[in-house]
């Protein structure tokens, strides 16, 4: 059989970010043919997204792996909890994912059970996760050529006047019964940029590599990368320095590269899937949130390295045929029998319980859920801001008749971080039309209000233009209101969520998501109000 190598062809150019929005802590894998990359998705279900290509140019969303409760119950997490990190691997014709659950980060404490779930395609169907341990977080699974398998993970010290992050720790894991064996040895502590986590190993020409996550995930976030002939270590660190960072190079488009994993073709080329972030200004904030973005890897001196140690924004492809996928209409008409897999929900999955697609063949009804400082059931459902530019527009039925019920859209990153163009209702007024808006879960109301009784449906578009956010109303699509003035997009971004104690270091918010658009229904009443959307579609702007 000729190889596409032999034959001349290229893949074509990889555009960074290959996957937009927030996709963070890349997973890279490939099976045969197929490349495979899971992202972290924290509070939102389902659990770890997956994409799929033949080329690493071309990505197509699988949707997600953990979406049911058996699978994941993020019921009353924190903002910023939930699934970190996880690692896709394969071994004799099984999938194995390894993941964190974080439930809580409060104080100095870290409370993070790890899991392994398996399945015999990453399309599932997925085992019961099985619960390892919870030492750390950022877990990954080495499966070597002599047949033995390895858990990597960080440890986290709680201790005042610790390091926090103390280290790498391996330990053995049969994959069978999938019970750790033995004790964990920690084989790495890091170098001076600390803050140690996210390991990945490898097995090349005689050597192990491992590669982590150093500096924490902001501006100063890095790829280290230290190698042993034993896979106990001890592991020296490559002299040349991080193999990849942009924490020197403010101006460059894709900042807080890091937290990379490796992969290589069947012709030996290879490549880093690391995350990304694209600031509004220089060293400003990312309202896309964390991106994943792949790089070229040479090996010079028996070191995996991406040149200059700097990310790019266009890198040559691999030789390979090109293979793109059908794109996804930009209007969804709601009329398949599952959400498609650009959806997310919040805190619960998109159970028959409260979405549904069949009640009203053609519309997504939405029951009402939770107050927006819910934690056990809201009702989001939303998808990611991918562009710079962009708009969402959808077409909602609603009615109520008290304060306690309200529906529309919504830009959001969490609990304390939103704004909202609701339908609502006031005793005085009846139904009317407005913004409300949260700012470190300070609660306003922005702008006046559309008087909207006798309306039977709502045309709603939400459009971002950088750092600005615009709302606007319309009865019959044609004859447009704008509501709620121009609002700060650029507060739905990791940079501005996080928030810190009064000692200005104890997190207690940490922002580690990105912006969403969505359609949102409240139901203070809790006795399952609804609305209807007819249709909504997502479009990046230009011009």
């Amino acid at each position: 059989m000729t190889t596409s190598s032999a034959a001349g062809v290229r893949a074509g150019t990889i555009t960074n970010p290959v996957l937009p929005g927030f996709h963070p802590d890349p997973s890279v894998l490939r099976v045969g043919e197929d490349y495979y990359l899971a992202t972290s998705t924290f509070e939102w279900s389902p659990g770890v997204l997956v994409h799929h290509s033949r080329d690493l140019v071309h990505w197509r969303p699988l949707g997600g792996i953990l979406d049911r409760d058996r699978l994941l119950d993020l019921t009353g997490h924190r903002d910023g909890a939930g699934v970190w990190a996880p690692c896709l691997s394969h071994r004799d014709g099984v999938f194995h994912l390894i993941f964190t659950d974080v439930e809580n980060y409060a104080g100095g404490f870290w409370d993070t059970p790890n899991y392994v779930t398996t399945a015999r395609s990453v399309e599932g169907p997925w085992s019961d996760p099985v619960p390892i341990h919870s030492m750390g977080f950022d877990p990954s699974l080495f499966h070597d050529t002599d047949g033995r398998s390895w858990v990597l993970t960080n440890v986290m010290d709680w201790r005042p006047g610790r390091e926090a992050f103390a280290g790498i720790v391996l330990q053995e894991l049969d994959p069978e019964r999938i019970r750790l064996l033995g004790e964990p040895r920690t084989v790495f502590e890091g170098t001076s940029a600390r803050v140690t986590e996210a390991p990945h190993l490898y097995r090349e020409n005689g050597w192990y590599y491992l590669v982590t996550a150093e500096g924490g995930t902001q501006w100063d976030h890095q790829v280290t990368v230290a190698r042993s002939r034993e896979i106990t270590g001890p592991y020296e660190v490559d002299p040349a320095g991080p193999m990849l960072s942009s924490r020197e190079h403010p101006s460059l488009g894709l900042q807080k590269a890091g937290h990379g994993s490796l992969v290589a073709t069947p012709d030996g080329e290879w490549f880093l899937a690391h995350l990304a972030s694209r600031p509004l200004t220089e060293r400003g904030r990312c309202v896309r949130g964390r991106e994943t973005a792949l790089q070229r890897v040479e090996w010079v001196e028996g070191w995996p390295r991406v040149a200059g140690g700097v990310p790019r924004e266009e890198v040559e492809g691999p030789a390979l045929a090109p293979h793109p996928w059908p794109e996804a209409p930009a209007r969804d008409d709601f009329d398949a029998p599952v959400l498609r897999p650009e959806w997310s929900t919040l805190r619960r999955h998109a159970d028959e319980g409260w979405v549904s697609l069949a009640e009203r063949p053609g519309h997504l009804r939405v029951r009402g859920g939770e107050s927006p400082s819910g934690t056990r059931r809201p009702s989001l459902v939303a998808r990611r801001v991918q562009h710079e530019r962009c708009v969402l527009e959808t077409v909602m039925e609603f009615s109520t008749d008290t304060f306690q019920r309200m529906a529309g859209l919504t830009a959001y990153y969490n609990m304390r971080q939103w704004h909202y163009l609701h339908v609502g209702f006031d005793e005085r007024e009846g139904m009317f039309a407005g913004v409300l808006s949260s700012d470190r879960g300070r609660v306003r109301e922005v702008g006046g209000r559309v008087d909207v009784r006798g309306w039977e449906r709502f045309h709603l578009r939400a459009e971002i233009d950088g750092a600005e956010l615009r709302f606007s109303l319309s009865r019959d699509g044609r004859e447009w209101i704008g509501v709620g003035g121009v609002l700060d997009a650029s507060i739905l971004s990791d940079d501005y969520a996080a928030e810190k104690a009064a000692d200005g270091e104890t997190a207690t918010v940490w922002g580690f998501t990105g912006a969403f658009l969505g359609l949102w229904v409240h139901d203070l009443t809790g006795t399952g109000c609804h609305a209807d959307f007819d249709h909504a579609t997502y479009q990046e702007l230009t011009g």
